[in-house]
């Protein structure tokens, strides 16, 4: 029932995305989304108020079901059940729940495992308030040869996938794996490893504009399912981390330009703003930004434009979320617990401008389209998450006025025996939300 389900809306989706791509599918300017983070292919956007939060889970053992889930929050506060958890779907396996997103049609979110390599597909269109899980993509790993599924990015009527592992050595030498969006594995494409390439992979970005498809890099299977602590103390493993990132033509799927970039970086930004061709990333382990621009002579050059925090101190930055006019950047770090606001008015030289401590650990941070809601996330990996006292599991959500966070609530994941709260994405209560 589930699949035949899916397949009606994916025949849908498939034939509506053909006019897409007949109408012209590289469009001569991104389209605003209700995230700054997702697809510029993205239809049926959130202009308002978003309604709910879904939040892909990692399941503990012994509490609750001890399954990855994905939760949904009624995050309205014209609700009645404002601020509180409305619905749970458990996948009935715990495989290091990661990363979700949705498919160009905004019908389905895609959520992976880094750990097991499975991929579910939840119909979040039928009933935004209680999502359905309606196909499991189990053979990524066998038709791919790639391990930990991450980025899921919305291209017309198909997904590509960006992995962090292999399943030859579990190492960091990766790939992206293309599927329509019935699910339908198409075709993969490996990063390069050749002219200064280190074939690791993390976040995909685009910039239909400029033909741009720009990806980072983190580290493989071996080391994101290994202890932190025991991971510092590997100065082998240390070696194994990605330095580059890499630009695609878009059109070809042929990389062009490969940029070194020391310390893992990690999400990718594009700026949204009308006329700007640039891109910003934050690394992982030497805790810096740099910007990805074209020079003077339509190159582009990679470069570090500024620190985030103390960088001796290894405050670990793990989310960025640029905002809509491009002009400022929040970045959380992990073992520090601090969320930070960036002025990017020059993007040659960001400034921080605030800072607040958000928790023991924070990891995710996703903002409203508007900038006025700030979302964030506590977990980054089961076994990088941190121990005892500090292990807090929450979404909270803060109102932002330019000047300052406030908190307007808190949802202790641990207290609610759900898990440890990872990836955020928001839904609309219906069609008339959207458009």
């Amino acid at each position: 029932m589930a699949n035949n389900y899916f397949r009606k809306y994916s025949l849908a989706a498939t034939l509506s995305c053909a006019a897409i791509l007949v109408c012209g599918a590289f469009a001569s300017q991104p389209v605003a989304a209700d995230e700054t983070c997702n697809s510029p292919y993205m239809s049926n956007l959130i202009k308002g108020q978003e309604d709910f939060a879904y939040v892909w889970t990692l399941g503990v053992r012994g509490m609750g079901d001890g399954f990855d889930k994905l939760v949904t929050v009624d995050v309205n506060p014209m609700s009645k059940n404002y601020g509180k958890v409305i619905a749970s779907i458990s996948v009935g396996a715990r495989g290091e729940a990661h990363h979700t997103g949705f498919t160009d049609d905004r019908r389905f979110l895609w959520a992976g495992g880094l750990d097991d390599n499975q991929i579910y597909v939840f119909d979040i269109h039928s009933d935004p308030a209680r999502p359905k899980l309606v196909k499991t993509i189990s053979d990524f790993a066998d038709k791919s040869g790639l391990a930990g599924p991450h980025t899921f990015y919305a291209l017309p009527g198909r997904m590509l996938v960006g992995a962090l592992s292999n399943t030859k050595d579990h190492g960091g030498a990766t790939g992206m794996a293309l599927y329509n969006n019935k699910g339908e594995f198409l075709s993969k494409y490996n990063m390069p490893t050749t002219q200064g390439g280190d074939g690791y992979g993390y976040d995909i970005g685009i910039n239909p504009a400029m033909n741009a498809l720009l990806t980072s890099s983190f580290t493989g299977w071996n080391n994101y399912m290994m202890d932190f602590g025991k991971l510092l103390k590997d100065r082998s493993a240390i070696k194994h981390f990605g330095n580059t990132m890499v630009m695609w033509n878009l059109k070809t799927m042929r990389p062009e330009k490969i940029m070194q970039v020391p310390g893992a970086p990690l999400e990718v930004r594009w700026s949204l703003k009308e006329g700007d061709n640039w891109a910003i990333t934050a690394t992982a382990l030497t805790s810096k930004l740099w910007l990805v621009k074209k020079d003077a002579r339509g190159e582009w050059q990679a470069r570090d434009v500024g620190n985030i925090g103390d960088p001796a101190k290894m405050p670990l930055p793990v989310d960025i979320s640029i905002s809509a006019d491009g002009k400022g950047l929040w970045v959380n770090t992990f073992m520090d617990g601090m969320t930070r606001y960036f002025d990017l008015r020059n993007p040659e030289a960001p400034k921080e401008i605030y800072a607040k401590h958000t928790g023991a650990q924070a990891n995710m941070v996703s903002q409203s389209w508007d900038g006025k809601r700030v979302y964030i996330s506590s977990s980054l990996l089961a076994n990088w998450d941190k121990k005892g006292a500090d292990d807090e599991q929450f979404l909270k959500l803060y109102s932002w006025n330019g000047k300052q966070l406030q908190e307007q609530w808190k949802l202790d994941f641990y207290k609610l025996k759900l898990g440890r709260a990872h990836h955020i994405k928001f839904g609309a209560r219906s069609s008339q939300d959207v458009s």
